[in-house]
């Protein structure tokens, strides 16, 4: 045998044992890199005291979200809890629901503020919230959504919302996704696979806004103003 080939064997021998050794690794770890990724989701940034919170819509149906905006108002962290939701009918949405939901878990109704919109996704919402917050001219508020989604969320709301407006992120633990064990459930995939979708799409189609504020809770200069005049495709409660 030539020792070119002699070589070779030996090479792809050591090739084959290390892939296989790899793989047996990966097999033995593959929880704790699961729990990594699933924890990678949440960010939940320490709250303080707002003008306002905004619970996102789309919450699930034990109203997680809901419940834990009601926590932080019950610690008196802001004075209104903003009902975010998209509209199903002309005079009909989601926003009303949540509204009935922090109602329920002990917000009192003059301190909920509806809020409808023709959003269909996390960006479109936070387009419609940007114009609210704007209007309110309220400078700090908190935005509530479930604990897988709140990555996505704090990059969108990071080039969306204007200079000077603060906006920390709280994560509501979900009933429907377990960072510590996501993998187990067809639901728990589908909720992981569909919000590593929706990052990557917010990613491309904010690749030219603004990059986010060297703070983590400030965010950044060159957010575009509202034009003079231009109509509002949402409806304030």
């Amino acid at each position: 045998m030539k020792r070119a080939e002699h070589g070779g064997i030996i090479f792809r021998f050591i090739f084959l044992v290390a892939f296989v050794a790899g793989l047996l690794l990966l097999y033995f770890v593959r929880q704790p890199l699961l729990r990594l990724v699933g924890w990678f989701w949440v960010v939940d940034e320490p709250a303080e005291r707002a003008d306002a919170i905004l619970v996102l819509g789309d919450d699930n149906y034990t109203a997680d979200r809901a419940a834990h905006a009601a926590e932080l108002y019950r610690e008196g962290l802001a004075p209104r809890v903003v009902a975010s939701g998209r509209l199903l009918r002309p005079s009909a949405g989601l926003a009303e629901i949540i509204a009935r939901n922090l109602e329920a878990h002990g917000v009192p109704s003059w301190s909920v503020v509806p809020f409808s919109s023709r959003a269909a996704n996390t960006r479109e919402e936070a387009e419609a919230l940007r114009d609210l917050v704007v209007h309110r001219g309220w400078k700090k508020v908190l935005v509530v959504t479930s604990n897988y989604h709140t990555r996505r969320v704090r990059f969108i709301y990071g080039r969306v919302f204007p200079v000077g407006v603060t906006v920390r992120v709280s994560a509501a633990e979900d009933s429907e996704f377990d960072p510590a064990r996501w993998w187990e459930t067809r639901l728990g995939l589908k909720l992981f696979f569909n919000e590593l979708l929706g990052y990557v799409v917010a990613r491309w189609e904010l690749r030219h806004a603004r990059t986010e504020n060297s703070s983590p809770w400030e965010l950044g200069a060159g957010a575009r103003q509202r034009r003079a005049g231009e109509p509002l495709a949402v409806r304030w409660g």
